[in-house]
């Protein structure tokens, strides 16, 4: 291999902290089998079985191994002992998992800092646990030098995700400039904004490939209006200090397991999808 050829990623980490707070809702006519009843009631997303035995992280960190993504990091809370107890017990030919801890629910950012000691000086890919984000997407990023956002085509969005096209609307919209690199990025735009981005932008669902400086940029960073540290400010934060985000797009779709409305559609698109870890 050349000095030239960047080395493809091979570290993911999953946020997996998230409190579910939407998943522990009751949904109007959706009825769940015991265990996804016990997972959807401890917010645990993640561990939502679909088809079967395989919780739906398991899709998603197949698809990770597909991409050429071995070792995973799981930033779990300290009482997601779920999380932890299956994935030390569960079969795992392609990947090795390990956890890291987020204390207290503060954020992406913060979450992300739990997985420093995994990342070492390697880029990680972050992604959300409660997401599934298609190989071919993932695949894209083998060939970037540094650090980069995926962003997925609203079309593709619309015709092949399971996510209404009112919730798409919200998502975060991110734009390129004539290098390729993350030049806006806004959160839950308004139609102003969307008209003005225009059509070059692509959707944010949190699928960032992030090199060591996102770690710093975490902590120098304050909470948010909402709160909480967002690895949206991180980013901003490390591409201010000399970091630029390649701007990758993916014409895929990307399923959402953020509340109990969403597991059939979840189960229906994973049917046929052969999961090997």
């Amino acid at each position: 291999m050349s000095h030239n050829t960047p080395v493809p990623p091979h570290k993911a980490v999953i946020l997996a902290r998230g409190l579910g707070s939407r998943m522990r809702k009751e949904a109007e006519g959706v009825a769940l089998d015991s265990s996804q009843s016990a997972a959807a009631d401890a917010g645990v997303k993640a561990m939502i079985s679909v088809g079967g035995e395989r919780p739906f992280l398991d899709f998603v960190i197949s698809a990770l191994a597909d991409a050429g993504f071995t070792d995973v990091c799981l930033v779990i809370g300290p009482e997601h002992d779920m999380i932890r107890d299956y994935y030390n017990g569960v079969e795992k030919q392609r990947v090795t998992i390990s956890f890291g801890v987020q204390e207290e629910p503060l954020g992406t950012a913060n979450a992300v800092l739990g997985a420093e000691e995994f990342a070492g000086d390697d880029r990680v890919l972050v992604i959300n646990s409660d997401n599934y984000y298609p190989a071919e997407a993932l695949r894209l990023l083998a060939d970037v030098p540094g650090s980069a956002l995926v962003g997925f085509e609203r079309t593709a969005m619309l015709e092949r995700s399971n996510i209404a096209a009112d919730r798409i609307a919200a998502f975060a919209l991110a734009t390129a400039d004539a290098e390729g690199n993350l030049d806006e990025l806004v959160e839950k735009p308004d139609d102003a904004t969307i008209e003005r981005l225009g059509d070059s932008a692509v959707l944010s669902m949190n699928c960032w490939l992030c090199s060591p400086a996102i770690f710093d940029a975490a902590r120098a960073i304050p909470k948010s209006a909402r709160g909480e540290y967002e690895i949206t400010d991180a980013v901003r934060a490390a591409i201010d200090g000399g970091d630029p985000y390649r701007v990758v797009r993916a014409d895929v779709g990307v399923l959402d397991m953020s509340s109990r409305g969403d597991i059939a559609s979840v189960m229906h698109a994973l049917g046929d999808v052969a999961v090997r870890l």
